[in-house]
This record gives structure tokens, sequence and C-alpha cells, in this order.
């Protein structure tokens, strides 16, 4: 499961002194186990993959702050930090790649865009961006 790959990379970045690497597993474990709390139930790694992504949205928009801030280490930072959240989903899906399941799933669920969103969630779920899914989605049904 991810929560003891989770634990096992802590373990190994205090070991090391890898500052960046701790504070980030240590920042994702807090969210996830936050998650835990407020919804009551133990999380599924598909679950905390999305967790993950949400991290990864954040630290991204925390770097078009930094840059607008003038605050190239922070910026270099947040970069390290996203670098190491990614390597806790799977490998991401390509644009070619996601318009071909969209072009089967439009094939089955129409031209209307809330069910072929609900059913690309289901199809691409953590391999994909959905904010990169939403904006092909469109395109193609425009």
């Amino acid at each position: 499961m991810l929560i003891e790959r989770l634990m096992e990379d802590l373990k190994s970045a205090m070991k090391a002194k890898d500052r960046v690497r701790k504070n980030t597993v240590t920042m994702l474990r807090a969210a996830i186990k936050q998650v835990e709390v407020d919804e009551r139930k133990t999380l599924t790694d598909e679950e905390i993959q999305s967790i993950i992504q949400k991290q990864i949205r954040e630290k991204t928009k925390a770097i078009a702050d930094f840059e607008a801030g003038h605050r190239p280490d922070l910026i270099e930072e947040a970069q390290a930090e996203i670098a190491i959240l990614k390597q806790y989903l799977p490998e991401q899906m390509s644009e070619d790649e996601i318009k071909q399941v969209i072009d089967q799933v439009i094939s089955t669920h129409g031209k209307q865009i809330g069910p072929v969103m609900k059913a690309m969630k289901e199809a691409v779920a953590a391999k994909a961006d959905m904010a990169l899914v939403n904006r092909l989605v469109r395109e193609k049904l425009n």
C-alpha cells in the first residue's frame, strides 16, 4: 500500500538527513491523516493519489506566486517537492492516450459533458491531470 511506502520513505529520508523529502512526505502524511479523520475512514491508494494530485496542484500555484515575488529559493524547493510527490503517482498518460480514451467514452456516453467527464474520471483516475482531461474533452465536444 502507498501509506506503508510513505512511512518507509519517511524513515529513509530521516536517516539520510534529506530535509526536503522528509518535509514533503510529512506534509503529505498530514494531509492524508486530515482526510481520514474528517471522513472517519481509512483511505484507499486511489484516494491517496487524489490527495497527492491536489498537493501537486497547490505547489504549482505556489510556484507562480513565488515567481511573482522573485523568490527563486522557494521556487526551487517547490519544484523539488513536486518531483517527490510525482514519484507516488502512476505513470501519467500522454495527451494522445487521453484523446483515445475520450473518443471511446464519447462513443459510449454521447456528447453531454457531465456524463463524459464522470466516465473519464473513472477511466483515467490518477493516471492523468483532470484539468488537462477537462480541457481536451471541451475541445473535442465543441
